[in-house]
């Protein structure tokens, strides 16, 4: 699926970026970008496992869906704040997050019609 795949991809990228956040934010807004990317990832594989039960895949794609627009709100908490001082990559990568949430919701669209 094109939509794990990014995510993925991204929550890598995530993961690279807050490493090199100022030690403060590490554990705090570094901590939590973190695992609101990786969910995503997560979310997205649990409702995979689930496609026997088309509730419980549309469940955890609305789970994936919310992961990802929180990590945008990390994202946006770590520029603003400048502890992430890298605009272009910045802009480059929310960018992608919010490709992601579109995709992420079209999908759980589709996937909840009859």
């Amino acid at each position: 699926m094109q939509i794990y795949a990014e995510s993925k991809q991204l929550a890598i990228e995530i993961h690279k970026i807050t490493l090199t956040l100022p030690k403060f934010e590490l554990y705090e807004e570094g901590s939590q970008i973190r695992r609101s990317s990786k969910s995503v990832t997560s979310s997205i594989v649990e409702g995979y496992g689930r496609k026997r039960y088309k509730a419980d895949v549309i469940k955890f794609l609305v789970y994936a869906h919310s992961e990802c627009d929180e990590t945008i709100i990390h994202l946006d908490f770590l520029f603003e704040t400048q502890s992430l001082k890298d605009e272009n990559n910045y802009k480059r990568i929310r960018a992608e997050y919010e490709s992601l949430s579109e995709k992420i919701n079209v999908y759980s669209v589709s996937f909840s019609k009859p």
